[in-house]
C-alpha cells in the first residue's frame, strides 16, 4: 500500500515502520494550498482526511468518529496513531474509520481495498513513565466517572465530584484533570468557583468502560428451583435485604428491570458486599452451591465498586444502568449485544 501527502513528522515516523506501506511526502502546492492525501493499493485509489495522534483510546477514538460525521461528502479517514487500544479499534471499525498505529495494527475497510493486521501487541500493556494519565477510571475513580455519567448536564465542583462519588478532594480533581486533559469536559471559570460540565458523555462511557477493572473478584455458583427465572430475582433480592446483606442484581436480570427488550434470563447474577462470606450469601438466599448447573452466579469486588449507586426497582436492588452496560459487556452470553441496546435504549448516549 502505498500512502501520498503532507505528514507531519509523527505520522511519518508511525508510517515508516509500519511492514507494506510505502510512503511519498509531498509539501505545500506554490499557491500555499495542500495537496490530498492519497493511498493506493493496486489500481485501486482513495483521497483521504489522515488524523494523526501519539495515543488513541476508546474515548479519542469515540472523538475521531464524531469528526468524521462533520465532514463534507464521504470522505474516508485514516487515523495514523503511535498508539491503539483494542477498545479505540473496535469504536473506529464499527463506524467505518481505518487505523494504522506504530504496534503494527492495520484495519483499512473501503470498496475494492481490505487490508488488516495485527500489532504486536496492545497499547495498554507497555506505556511509557511519562505517557502515565493522572487517574485511571477505575476503582474510587471510576465511582467518579459513573456519577459524572448521572448528571452530565451538571457544572461540577471538585467538592461536589469528592461528595456525589464518595471520594478524597485529591482524587476527585485528578479525576478532573483527566477528563480535561482528554478533553472530555468543558470549563468554567477560575479559582475556587472553577466548574467542569461533560462535554462529551459517549466518549466518556467508552474511556470508563475500557479502563473499568473489578479488584479481589470472588465468584460462587448455585442453584436454587425456580419455576420462573424471570422472578427470581425479585426473590432472591428479598431474601438477601431481609438478611441485611448489601447487594445489586446485574447482567440480563438487572437489565430487565429497565429495557424490557432484554428476555433470556438463564442466570441471575449479583454482587454482594464483600463484608460477607460468598457461602454465608447462598445460605441466605436458599440457594445451594454448585460447580456445574447453575442458574444463580454471586460475585463480589474488593472495595464494592459494582454497588455504587444501586438503585431499588420493581422490590429489586439493582445495578445503576452504567455498571449494568459494563457487565453486559463482559457476558459471553450475546452480552455485547445486549449492552449496545441498553445503551441506545436507556442511557441514550
Amino acid at each position: 500500500m502505498n500512502i501520498q501527502g503532507p505528514f507531519e513528522k509523527e505520522a511519518l515516523r508511525i508510517l515508516r515502520d509500519i511492514p507494506g506501506v510505502d510512503i511519498d511526502v509531498e509539501t505545500a502546492l506554490p499557491n500555499g494550498g495542500r495537496p490530498d492525501f492519497v493511498i493506493r493499493a493496486g489500481d485501486v485509489t482513495y483521497v483521504v482526511e489522515v488524523k494523526a495522534q501519539r495515543a488513541t483510546n476508546a474515548a479519542a477514538a469515540r472523538q475521531v468518529v464524531e469528526y468524521t460525521r462533520q465532514l463534507p461528502g464521504a470522505i474516508p479517514v485514516l487515523l495514523v496513531a503511535q498508539t491503539t487500544t483494542e477498545e479505540a479499534r473496535k469504536i473506529l471499525e464499527e463506524h467505518g474509520v481505518a487505523v494504522i498505529d506504530g504496534l503494527g495494527n492495520m484495519s483499512v475497510e473501503l470498496p475494492g481495498l481490505f487490508l488488516r493486521a495485527e500489532g504486536r501487541r496492545d497499547a495498554q500493556r507497555a506505556p511509557h513513565a511519562q505517557d502515565q494519565p493522572p487517574a485511571k477510571l477505575t476503582g474510587k475513580a471510576g465511582i467518579a466517572a459513573q456519577a459524572l455519567l448521572r448528571e452530565p448536564q451538571r457544572k461540577w465542583q471538585v467538592r461536589d465530584l469528592a461528595e456525589a462519588a464518595g471520594i478524597s478532594m485529591g482524587l476527585a480533581h485528578r479525576v478532573m484533570a483527566r477528563l480535561e486533559r482528554e478533553q472530555l469536559v468543558e470549563v468554567e471559570g477560575a479559582g475556587p468557583k472553577r466548574t467542569r460540565r461533560v462535554e462529551n458523555p459517549t466518549a466518556l462511557l467508552d474511556l470508563w468502560a475500557e479502563e473499568m477493572r473489578d479488584r479481589g473478584v470472588k465468584e460462587l455458583r448455585a442453584f436454587r428451583l425456580a419455576r420462573d427465572p424471570r422472578a427470581q430475582a425479585k426473590t432472591l433480592s428479598r431474601a438477601l435485604a431481609d438478611a441485611k446483606i448489601e447487594h445489586a442484581v446485574t447482567g440480563p436480570a438487572g437489565a430487565v428491570r429497565l429495557a424490557p427488550f432484554v428476555t433470556a434470563i438463564p442466570i441471575t447474577d449479583i454482587w454482594v458486599a464483600d463484608t460477607v462470606a460468598l457461602n454465608n450469601v447462598a445460605e441466605a438466599a436458599r440457594a445451594d452451591a454448585v460447580q456445574e448447573g447453575h442458574n444463580i452466579v454471586l460475585r463480589q469486588a474488593t472495595g464494592n465498586a459494582p454497588l455504587a449507586f444501586r438503585k431499588k426497582l420493581d422490590d429489586v436492588w439493582t445495578a445503576n444502568p452504567f455498571r449494568l452496560f459494563f457487565d453486559l459487556r463482559h457476558d459471553p452470553r450475546r452480552g455485547r449485544e445486549q449492552a449496545d441496546r441498553l445503551r441506545e435504549e436507556v442511557i441514550g448516549f
